[in-house]
Order: C-alpha cells, then structure tokens, then sequence
C-alpha cells in the first residue's frame, strides 16, 4: 500500500482511536496511573514495551503499572532485557540479601545508561522498601534475561566453585579457559569460529552439565541457582556469538528464545507466581504479526503468547516527538537526541491524530472488534534502540506491523523525554555501600 493511501485511509482508524483511547494521568501519580492496569491483574504474565531504549516516560509509566500489579494483584517477578550478573546485584539488593563482592558495577557496560538511569534506581529503590515489609520467601525478584554477560558469568560460576568445591573449580577454570581470550571480545571469537578455528562448544556444555550434576550435592539454594543460571548463558552466549556472523535472523531467535527460557525457569521456580517483563516492543510484542515474523525472526512475546495464551498479555509503547538518550554507533558516546514526528503512514500517527496526550488504549479479547479491524491493517512502525540514526530513519528505524495482532493493548505518550543517566555521584537514601549500582 502507498504512502497516499494509506494516508487517505487513517481517517476512520483516527475516530476509532479517539473513541477508545481512555486518558491517563502523570506516571508520577503512581496510584491514579497504575489503577488503570487492574484490569490485566488476572494474567500470568504482563510483558511492558517501549519504543526506544531511551524514553525517561516509557520506564517511569512501567514503574507505576509494576508497582500496582505487586501490590495489588501478587506479580512477585520482574524480569528485564538486562544481564542477569548485572540484575542479580539489584535482586540481592531489593530482596535485602548479603551483597557479594564484585569488581564490576551493574551496569557498566555500553549500553550503560539503559538500566544505570534515575528512572530505574527511583523503582529499585521502592522495590527494596515494599519488600522490606514481606518475609524473605515472599519477596519480588529483580533478574535478567539476556545473553551478553559472558565475562561476568564466567566469573560468577568460578567464584561460586571456589567457595564450594575447589576441586569443580579448578575443573571449570581448564574448561573455560577455552574462551579466555576472548571473554572481553566475544565478537573476535566469533568471527574466529567463522574462519573454521577451534570452537568452545564442547566445554561450556560440559561444565554446565557438571554442574547441574552436583544440584543436590551443592545444596539447590539461591546461590547454586545463580551459578546454574550464569552457566546456562555462557552456553548460550557462546552459541550466540558463534552464529552471529552466519545472519541476524539466527543469532536473534537463540537470543529471544534464551531469554523465554529464563523466563520459565523464573516462573517455575516458585509457587504462585506471576512475572511483569521489561523489555523493548520489538521483543514483548507478538513477532508474528510485524516484518520481523515474517522474515523468520520470533521473540519472547510470540513464545509467551503460544505457551500462556490469554494468561499473557502484551501493552506496547508509543510516541511522536521529544528527545530520547541514544548514540549513534555501537560503543559511542550517549547523546541526547531530537525524535522526529512520525511518518504520516504509520501507527504513531494516527495516534498523534487522535488527540490524547497520554492514553492507554485496550483490545484485549475483542473487546472493540472495529477497532481491532482498522489496526489489522499493516502499518509502519517505529522502534529505536541504543542506537538511533533520525537522517536515515525510515530505513533504520521503521517496519511492518498489524498493531491488533502485535499486541493487546497500548500506551501513548504525545511527546517524551530522554532518561536521566546516573552520573556516579547519586545515591540511594541510607544506601549501603553496596548499593547495587555501585554508586
């Protein structure tokens, strides 16, 4: 369809958008913002979007919807599109558990400001005071999902043996040591493997099956837990980062499909639970049903959707215009960056169109049919990550999506600001010196 046409057909999806958009407040206003999302407190999973990586609106509107689904509605897992070593520091931390000694800080890595920002440590720190109020077996969880963390999961594992059983440790250390070169530069080894050289497959297999061999004899606790988890990404990571040269295709689907997989272990792991995932559109919204899906990539949305049906529910995030915290390669400095108007032909535009500042606007279980019909119509949408590129940013930035079928419901901001990057100098009130990102 072109550009003009599909133009001239935003008028009726306009007035239907308009009719079914219900305002909200400030996220600020916890309470008033958060009540408004009662309505999914019967989910097994709620997976929040954003649109970019960088939006201070995006994570504070997450904030207040997460903080009214713990409260109210028995969600006691938050998992996010970060590192699990990373997030294990900020679990400890919230679940007010005996901090371990680390000569990284959370977070630390590029892209830093994604987690390490004003917006997430306002959340963690309510995290910590709501669980203070809870015994220990009760209290919400903070993890990780992602792959990327090879170097820290590594040392994770080892200094988890060290304590346990140095024999497995020194084990582990000869294992792993295939990949020594290249634990601060996985993409190196990558590129390696590509050439034919030596993989480390066959090793990290076969310390992570040692190690679950030892489950019972390591006393299954959350410090075994964590070891096993961090063992499971370096095999994952080393497979990711195997494949990431043979297309994007693949080397996103074992991302995705790893962090669905933790998700499940996360959920199967306690009884009555109930998880809240951050994470970008492009991995909560239902893949199926956009460009990417149709070129052969899935994601944690499209596998939550199949696995929980409507115990899952999905809410992307929008906006037309504002600044936005990006950069414009990969390990280059953050910038804070004007976000264009959207394209005419897009979904955010006719959201712009229908006139709401901030809404929330809901087709869940088809309870607006007509609206449902007018966003079955494939539109562009945008979605801009750590990285963001406004001179090209059709070709960059935009895709294919049936909005209706990517998700269930969806969050709009007007206009938005770039998040607050924690500068080093802030600190949490009465933190410890432990406080998880290391400030």
């Amino acid at each position: 369809m072109s550009v003009a046409r599909t133009v001239s057909s935003t008028g009726g999806l306009v007035e239907a958008l308009r009719a079914a958009a219900e305002p909200l407040p400030s996220p600020e206003n916890h309470d008033a913002f958060g009540a408004f999302f009662d309505r999914y407190g019967d989910a097994r999973i709620v997976l929040l979007g954003e649109a970019s990586h960088g939006t201070s609106e995006f994570y504070r509107a997450r904030d207040a919807i997460t903080r009214r689904l713990i409260a109210r509605h028995g969600f006691n897992i938050v998992a996010v599109e970060a590192d699990w070593p990373d997030a294990a520091r900020i679990d400890t931390y919230v679940r007010h558990g005996e901090a371990q000694q680390n000569e990284e800080q959370a977070f630390a890595r590029f892209p830093t400001w994604m987690w390490r920002n004003a917006e997430v440590h306002t959340f963690v720190d309510w995290l910590r005071a709501w669980n203070k109020n809870h015994f220990p077996a009760a209290r919400t969880e903070f993890r990780g999902l992602d792959v990327y963390s090879l170097a820290n999961s590594i040392a994770a594992v080892l200094a988890y043996l060290d304590k346990v059983d140095p024999a497995a440790a020194k084990a582990a250390r000869h294992r792993y040591g295939c990949l020594t070169p290249w634990q601060h530069h996985p993409q190196q080894y990558g590129h390696r493997a590509l050439m034919g050289a030596r993989t480390c497959e066959d090793e990290v297999a076969a310390q992570l099956t040692a190690l679950l061999s030892k489950r019972m004899a390591y006393r299954n606790g959350e410090a075994y837990f964590d070891a096993e988890q961090n063992a499971r990404i370096v095999r994952a990571a080393e497979e990711y980062y195997r494949i990431m040269y043979h297309g994007s295709t693949e080397s996103w689907n074992l991302r995705d499909r790893h962090m669905f997989d933790t998700l499940q272990v996360l959920l199967r792991r306690r009884p009555q639970s109930k998880a809240i995932v951050w994470a970008h559109n492009s991995h909560i919204g239902n893949a199926a049903a956009t460009s990417m899906g149709w070129r052969g990539e899935f994601n944690i949305g499209e596998l939550c959707r199949t696995a929980f049906g409507d115990s899952c529910v999905a809410i992307g995030f929008g906006t037309d215009t504002g600044t936005v915290a990006a950069a414009d390669e990969w390990d280059e400095p953050m910038q804070i960056k004007r976000v264009n108007p959207a394209r005419e032909d897009s979904f955010e535009h006719a959201f712009r169109k229908a006139g709401q500042v901030r809404s929330l606007t809901d087709w869940r279980r088809d309870a607006n049919p007509e609206l449902r019909r007018l966003l079955g119509t494939p539109r562009t949408e945008r979605a801009i990550g750590v990285i963001y590129r406004p001179e090209t940013e059709y070709l960059s930035h935009y895709f294919k999506a049936v909005l209706s079928e990517q998700f269930d419901a969806y969050v709009w901001f007007e206009q938005t600001k770039a998040i607050t990057p924690l500068s080093g100098a802030e600190r949490a009130t009465d933190a410890p010196d432990t406080y998880p990102f290391g400030l």
